[in-house]
């Protein structure tokens, strides 16, 4: 056969950033998602599902160009010329949705939500275009007790799905305190002000005076790329270093050494008191300064916060049993402007997001497994075709009593078969040949139990010999044998 002839084969492969999941991950993802929704229902939240495509220009400050808007999201052209992209994230397909129904909402309204989002964006490490995000937010409220609720909502939330008080903190901080230090630094340019923000916004990764080349003239990385610097004068800078450096060991602390570096400007003093208020309702909730505090270091990148933002931080053990920061797990704040894009009229919003895929890997990292180990079915052993409808009657039995079982339906002989049900993690195969069909009994193999004994038993003779965790029972006792077996007894 020539080339001409040769059939076009692909290569089988994912496209870059774009992941499998198999049964591990999906059923941590399902357990973090249930037991953060029970959370956020307990508070009242409704549950709410947006398309996956939203009109691009109601991407907004989501889409990095307006002009070209194939870049950031995936996007695409209707029929009618119109562009659609899919979601970049949560926030700006439910600022479409409250603007779109607000006459007919309660208000406030509020909501959870989760999904996958889609980013076309350069992947790397840890670093998907596809992932799942769960957010919760608040739409029509101003009053700072609202961030407190999602601050609160957000700590139940992280130790509901897994990681347990004093392994997860929200950072809180307040846009405004910033900005105020800036306008009292005579900082006036929005374009200034966004460089400073970006710059605080690396101090963990780059440190104070990675931070203090950007925020002057600029920094050379390793690689040589110079990224130019917002240019505040040595005296400025100094004054942002030490405002980022205001933390305490106490939220009141942290509020009284802010006070002193901000120097009293009106928009310093007005995040000061929403502070203040969020920290006063943090306590009526019940949540302590180990799981929620003050840091004046935190920013977030995103350009539309307009006061408090928040980030959940996971702080757990490794396998030496050293407490070490596994990073930013999740992040939020208030945002009273995304909906008056559409309304042109500024109505108050807050909210909390977090990456599930991350903080399921996470809870892995820190050796807890959210949704426990997938567990594969029961296996029937196929010994004969002219028996398969006893087989599914065994496999039928199990499934009544709520015990996952299949028979085998490949071609294979009984030792492959043995060995297909431990890939799947089975945690026994069903033995029913002529024998058993004539004594009306099944041979039961408890694969768990057989693993445990491998390691005990070093002559193989006598492993065959004596069979380690099987035996045979009488058919009507297959379902109950087998559920003592599930139950780990």
């Amino acid at each position: 056969m020539d080339d001409a002839q040769t059939p076009f084969r692909p290569e089988a492969r994912n496209p870059r950033g774009f992941g499998d999941r198999r049964a591990r991950d999906l059923r941590a993802e399902r357990a973090i998602v249930q037991a953060v929704a029970e959370v956020y229902e307990a508070y009242g939240f409704e549950a709410l599902d947006t398309p996956a495509f939203e009109y691009a220009d109601a991407l907004g400050k989501f889409l990095p160009d307006s002009d070209r808007p194939n870049e950031g999201v995936f996007a695409m052209q209707d029929d009618d010329e119109q562009w659609m992209a899919l979601r970049y994230d949560l926030t700006a397909p439910l600022a479409r949705f409250a603007a779109q129904t607000w006459e007919t909402l309660p208000k406030p309204f509020r909501r959870y939500a989760y999904g996958p989002v889609w980013r076309n964006e350069k992947p790397g490490p840890g670093r998907f275009r596809e992932f799942i995000q769960c957010d919760a937010d608040t739409v029509g409220s101003a009053r700072p007790e609202a961030d407190a609720e999602i601050i609160a909502m957000a700590v139940q939330g992280l130790e509901a799905a897994g990681l347990p008080r004093g392994q997860a903190v929200v950072k809180i901080n307040n846009r405004k305190l910033l900005n105020g230090l800036l306008s009292a630094a005579g900082v006036s340019s929005e374009g200034q002000k966004l460089a400073v923000l970006r710059a605080v916004d690396k101090l963990d990764r780059l440190g104070p005076n990675g931070v203090r080349l950007l925020l002057g003239e600029g920094r050379l990385d390793e690689s040589g790329d110079f990224t130019k610097g917002a240019g505040l004068s040595a005296k400025g800078i100094e004054a942002v270093i030490a405002f980022t450096a205001a933390g305490r060991g106490s939220r009141t602390e942290t509020l009284d050494a802010i006070a002193t570096v901000i120097g009293g400007s009106a928009e310093g003093d007005e995040g000061l008191k929403e502070l203040q208020a969020i920290g006063v309702a943090l306590g009526g909730l019940g949540v302590g300064e180990d799981r929620a505090l003050f840091d004046p270091s935190i920013v977030r990148g995103l350009e539309y916060y307009t006061g408090p933002v928040f980030e959940a931080e996971a702080l757990v053990e490794d396998a030496a049993g050293k407490r070490v920061s596994f990073g930013s797990i999740g992040g939020g704040g208030r945002y009273d402007d995304l909906v008056a894009r559409f309304t042109g009229e500024r109505t108050p919003a807050t909210g909390f997001s977090f990456g599930v895929s991350r903080l399921a890997a996470t809870l892995r990292a820190a050796g807890r497994s959210p949704g426990g180990e997938a567990r594969g079915p029961v296996v029937i052993i196929a010994f004969s075709q002219d028996d398969m409808a006893e087989y599914f009657k065994l496999a039928g039995d199990l499934r009544g009593a709520g015990i996952p079982a299949e028979v085998y339906l490949g071609a294979s002989g009984m030792k492959a078969q043995m060995k297909y049900a431990d890939r799947r993690g089975a945690p026994a195969v069903v033995m029913m040949g002529g024998d058993e069909l004539a004594a009306g009994t099944v041979t039961i193999k408890d694969l768990d139990q057989g693993r445990a004994l491998a390691g005990q038993v070093s002559d193989n003779a006598a492993w065959k010999s004596e069979r380690p965790g099987q035996a045979t029972v009488p058919r009507g006792e297959m379902v109950a044998f087998i559920q003592r077996i599930v139950a780990g007894k």
